[in-house]
């Protein structure tokens, strides 16, 4: 029995939830998102509150897709009332992004500059050359973006030079300091 796909969601005021045929439909203050109901599986709305039935609890595959179903429509009601968002920072001197044409241009110790498209639905804004803030109603597609984006140079452990998240601690390592002449 899956203990996050038996949670009800609470669906936000301004939140429209359509289940048709085989489809969620979400629509929000900041768009309309949608997502497809595994068999097996089955969503009830009443007074607001919505949960999802697992018609086959003993098969390990549908107790799987019960917990993802439920995650899936709970980002998809939080996303289309509140958004999401990720922050990166770059650290490191000399490195810098700024915005060209729907595209993030990064320079980041390269002797080229590394170039990546900003999906549909997606905003970035970047602050003082060194900040940015992606943001947009589908986690997936936000969290794609800044992993796609931090992948270009992750932090390193021993100068702490790169792209990190806002909030991510890098431990950084002694280096050779520590290692004694032979």
């Amino acid at each position: 029995m899956s203990r996050i796909g038996n949670k009800p969601i609470t669906i936000a005021e301004g939140v429209d939830v359509q289940v048709k045929d085989n489809l969620v439909l979400v629509k929000g203050a900041k768009g309309e998102l949608k997502e497809k109901v595994f068999p097996g599986l089955e969503i009830k709305i009443q007074d607001k509150i919505l949960t999802v039935v697992n018609h086959y609890p003993q098969d390990k595959q549908h107790r799987a897709w019960h917990g993802l179903l439920r995650s899936l429509i709970d980002n998809m009601v939080v996303g289309v009332s509140r958004g999401w968002q990720k922050q990166l920072q770059l650290v490191g001197v000399g490195y810098r992004a700024k915005i060209e044409a729907n595209k993030v241009v990064l320079s980041v110790g390269y002797s080229h500059k590394v170039v990546i498209e900003i999906p549909a639905g997606l905003k970035v804004e970047i602050d003082k050359n060194t900040e940015m803030k992606i943001s947009g109603i589908s986690k997936y597609k936000v969290g794609q973006l800044a992993a796609n984006i931090r992948a270009v140079k992750p932090p390193e452990p021993y100068k702490g030079k790169g792209i990190r998240y806002k909030d991510e601690v890098v431990r950084r390592k002694a280096g050779k300091a520590g290692k004694t002449g032979a």
